[in-house]
């Protein structure tokens, strides 16, 4: 008898399915039967070449090879298979000829439908092919993708390789101009640089933020009869004499003082604590009470953009992290497809939702009718679902706990909980406004405000409550109680508190707010908010502290190149109009070729933005500008001035960010392209991990103190010498006179104390004198701590063991043999499985440059941001495969010694003679080389570094 899971193929027919993954397949083969061969492609099979080696011979002498792109001729793409993924061609290429049939089953959205046409174009299969898709992978959801396929969407695919072509081109022509002007190996990108541009400009605002003062006083205030209410409640100052009291959003960011004509009354220290003094045994009497009903309505069901904020706030995963964990959830079968801006639900995820809330919570949680939501993001795919459980009747997490690893119960949790609330009824209650007055012993009216809310019905938040980027904000389901209070009531003030406040600049960027920021500004799409968050950080132009994304100075260098002189490329209306019109089409309203035409020549012909278009297109942008572009100034950002009239700016030099200070009137030397400039002044190295914000005029004259960043910890007090932590070319000191030590592993630069300062100069510490009378001594060394008497060397197995080792146990560890057995292997920090490609086991190891994954013949070091927990199993794969198809690094040649030998005169002449010989020879060599080296030079395709999303 079959299984109720096989899907039966037509009686003889074989059908092969092909998806991107092997999980995907391994699930999907489940659910067909016999006549059907399941098999993963591994994502992307073909791409643009990466570099010139992966031009193919006949294209090599093309002048537009290093683009990969006949920018000439309808802008034809040259593709080739990525090298890890030939051996899977011929795998597939070898399958394709057994069956009758092939469903090409790649994700629903453009990219998965570009991958499909790939194949096609790899395999040249000689059987019928069709198009396969489904929004989740579930038997019905299988069943029905399989019962009505259909054609390749043309359209779409002519919308992904637009963006392809356009993204190349942008990255090849504008990368250059930065290695030659900033700094050689970086990118640009369509996406990324305006990202980067984002972050860039709100340290801006924090930089040029001046913080500002304010006080009010906080009144805790009684009634006499509370009733069934609290006793006690508070009320803030809001009103002096009819003015209003200032608040943060009354002062300007960039002066710290009161906006003009803002007609608020601003209290200073003194100011608050008088009036709360004229204040004080003073009546206060209820002179307004606002009552109004409270009501929130759900959250939509999860888009990508809002499950990656979500899963930021509630659970700290990154944009990757959520990515790859809903990935593991969606081939697995546990949720619908992941990338999506549709905020639709079906109507049998609608049905089974109000079944389990009936079920859970009982029937006053469901509306009478179903909630139907509509998207605020421009060109949503409607037609598409949220992200929800899958199937026609949800799993709880309980159901599935055992299942998931904890990184996908979380998410899993978050998506049924929001998919759940979604469908439930509004939370209910009322919301009460109170003023309230008192006359101070001076005569001045004190208005007092004070706000509450009470929940009558918590509806949905019964199921989920939304977090907010702000860590300081009311959560939606918290309550404020106030006493029932009237018009006019007697209140009496227990106490009133003067209480200061300072203004707050503008809160970085996480990666939550982050995508949110795109998605209001209409750039980028759900399949790439992970992929540019993972760029911006990988390219060295932010970094992360927490969750906040600090810019480096290096973006500042490059975003300040490309608003200078290339403006329109990063600027926020034409980036959303670029998406806007790879939307139109996708939807088949505007021709690819048109749109690249009008972005890289500038024809206004066809579709595209105008602007550009008039500015002569991006070829003639990057390359009539070039000259103009001045290396040094976009190198510099000024700081500001000092006390002494000194110019302070940030160089972003070869080597890393520099402070450079000019003395007035001086000139500084002109540097050359991509140089750090001579110029005199001081200069003064700037700590790593260091944010912008925080060069402040105090920070600034510290660090030119120190000429190194160092910081005085205070004095010794044997000596009374000062004890300083610098840094310097081996990482963190502390030094007192003529002593240093370096800091330990466990310590921090950021966090150590005045004692532990003590603590390591008092190394090398003398622990004793043995029998004999020879000194022992306790010390830390390149390879740890150790225990030292003459030249006998023992290792202590912990840090602290220096300082609390005694002299009989030092004596016993030297008078142990010492053994020369290496030290065992480290175990690896994980085993991953075996590589889906090679099936050889992989694992991380631990190396002296930081994790790397190795299948034991080829090794590849984890990427910036990339963790050994969270590194999937396909990631690690084609690492590997890349650094495979690199090959072996070459090996240096060993110079050859000759062996000395005895000279007679005679020899010594002819010696000397075939020196002369031979050094004429050299030269005539040198100069036919140098010869074929430069024109070798201008013959070679450049290198370019792909800017992409």
């Amino acid at each position: 008898m079959r299984s109720e899971r096989d899907v039966p193929s037509r009686a003889g027919t074989t059908r092969l399915v092909i998806v991107e993954s092997p999980a995907k397949a391994k699930t999907i083969s489940g659910y067909l039967g016999p006549g059907y061969v399941v098999e993963a492609s591994f994502g992307h099979v073909r791409d643009l070449p990466r570099n010139a080696a992966e031009v193919p011979a006949a294209y090599e002498d093309k002048p537009w090879a290093r683009l990969g792109v006949d920018v000439d001729n309808g802008f034809a793409a040259l593709y080739v298979v990525s090298p890890d993924r030939k051996k899977q061609i011929t795998k597939l290429k070898s399958l394709a000829k057994e069956v009758d049939e092939i469903f090409l089953a790649t994700d629903e959205d453009r990219e998965g439908e570009a991958i499909a046409w790939h194949l096609v174009e790899t395999l040249k299969p000689k059987v019928p092919v069709k198009r396969m898709v489904f929004h989740e992978i579930t038997k019905p959801a299988i069943q029905a993708a399989v019962a009505n396929p259909r054609e390749i969407d043309r359209d779409l695919v002519d919308a992904q390789e637009a963006r392809r072509i356009l993204d190349r081109l942008y990255g090849y022509e504008v990368s250059p101009v930065l290695w030659r002007k900033v700094r050689s190996g970086l990118s640009a990108g369509r996406v990324q640089s305006v990202a980067t541009r984002i972050v860039v400009e709100r340290e801006r605002q924090r930089m040029a933020f001046r913080t500002a003062e304010y006080w009010d006083i906080l009144a805790t205030l009684a009634v006499a009869n509370p009733g069934e209410g609290p006793r006690n409640f508070n009320a803030t100052l809001i009103a002096l004499n009819g003015d209003r009291i200032a608040t943060g959003k009354d002062f300007e960011p960039t002066t710290g003082r009161v906006k003009p004509g803002a007609g608020v009354v601003h209290l200073d220290s003194s100011g608050a604590r008088g009036l709360a003094a004229r204040l004080d045994g003073r009546p206060f009497t209820v002179t307004r009470v606002e009552e109004k009903p409270y009501r929130r309505r759900p959250y939509a069901p999860f888009i990508t953009s809002t499950l990656q904020q979500e899963a930021a706030r509630k659970l700290r995963f990154s944009s990757q992290q959520t990515m790859r964990t809903a990935q593991r959830l969606y081939e697995n079968g546990y949720i619908t497809y992941m990338r999506t801006d549709s905020v639709n639900l079906s109507e049998t995820a609608i049905a089974a939702a109000r079944r389990q809330i009936v079920e859970l919570y009982g029937e006053r949680s469901v509306p009478p009718e179903p909630r139907r939501y509509t998207g605020k993001v421009k060109n949503a795919q409607e037609a598409h679902e949220a992200i929800r459980p899958a199937g026609d009747n949800f799993r709880t997490p309980g159901e599935v706990a055992k299942e998931l690893s904890a990184e996908e119960f979380k998410l899993y949790e978050l998506i049924w909980r929001r998919t759940i609330a979604s469908q439930m009824t509004d939370a209910v209650g009322s919301s009460v406004s109170v003023r309230i007055r008192a006359l101070s012993s001076a005569g001045e009216e004190a208005d007092f405000g004070a706000s509450g809310k009470t929940i009558t019905d918590p509806g949905f938040l019964r199921a989920y409550v939304e977090s907010s980027d702000d860590e300081n904000a009311e959560a939606e389901d918290a309550e404020r109680r106030l006493p029932t209070l009237v018009k006019d009531q007697p209140l009496t003030a227990d106490e009133l508190a003067a209480q200061g406040h300072h203004t707050q600049p503008p809160s970085r960027y996480t990666e939550a707010s982050l995508v949110k920021a795109l998605e209001e500004l209409g750039i980028g799409r759900p399949s790439t908010y992970a992929s540019i968050m993972q760029t911006i950080q990988d390219r060295g132009y932010v970094a992360k502290r927490g969750q906040a994304m600090i810019p480096t100075f290096l973006a500042f260098a490059v975003i300040g190149l490309l608003e200078r002189h290339y403006p329109r490329l990063i600027d926020y209306d034409f980036t959303a109009s670029m998406e806007n019109e790879l939307d139109e089409i996708a939807g088949g309203e505007h021709a690819a070729i048109d749109f690249l035409t009008s972005f890289y020549f500038g024809s206004t012909t066809g579709a595209g933005d105008q602007a550009i278009a008039h500015a002569g297109g991006l070829k003639k942008l990057v390359t009539e500008n070039l000259s103009e572009i001045d290396a040094r100034s976009v190198n510099s950002i000024p700081l500001f001035t000092d006390d002494e009239g000194r110019e302070v700016v940030v160089r972003v030099g070869r080597y890393g960010p520099y402070l450079q200070r000019t003395v007035p009137g001086e000139q500084p030397v002109p540097a050359g392209e991509g140089e750090e400039g001579g110029g005199q002044g001081d200069r003064a190295p700037i700590p790593e991990g260091l944010a912008p914000d925080e060069l402040t005029p105090e920070k600034v004259h510290e660090l030119f103190l120190g000429g190194g960043g160092e910081r005085k910890l205070g004095e010794d007090p044997a000596t009374g010498e000062p004890i300083l932590l610098k840094s310097g070319r081996f990482g963190p000191y502390v030094s007192s006179g003529e002593r240093k030590s370096s800091l330990l592993r466990s310590q921090s630069p950021d966090s150590l104390t005045f004692d532990e300062a003590l603590k390591l100069l008092s190394l090398p510490r003398v622990i004793g004198n043995d029998p004999e009378g020879n000194e022992v001594v306790a010390n830390n060394g390149r390879y740890g701590p150790y225990v030292k008497r003459g030249d006998e060397f023992r290792s202590l197995d912990s840090e602290d063991k220096m300082f609390t080792v005694s002299l009989d146990e030092a004596l016993a560890l030297l008078a142990a043999p010492k053994t020369r057995q290496r030290r065992a292997a480290a175990p690896p920090l994980r085993e991953m499985g075996n590589d889906p490609l090679t099936e050889k086991p992989l694992v991380i190891k631990d190396g002296r440059f930081g994790p790397y994954v190795t299948d034991g013949e080829t090794n590849a070091s984890l990427r910036r941001a990339q963790t050994p927990e969270a590194l999937t199993l396909e990631e690690a794969s084609e690492m590997l495969a890349e650094k495979r198809a690199k090959g072996p690094a070459p090996k240096k040649k060993a110079a050859k010694k000759a062996a000395p030998a005895k000279k007679t005169a005679t020899a010594a002449k002819k010696t000397t003679a075939a020196k002369k010989t031979t050094a004429a020879k050299k030269t005539t060599t040198a100069k036919a080389t140098t010869a074929k080296k430069a024109t070798a030079k201008k013959a070679a395709p450049r290198k370019a570094t792909t800017g992409s999303e």
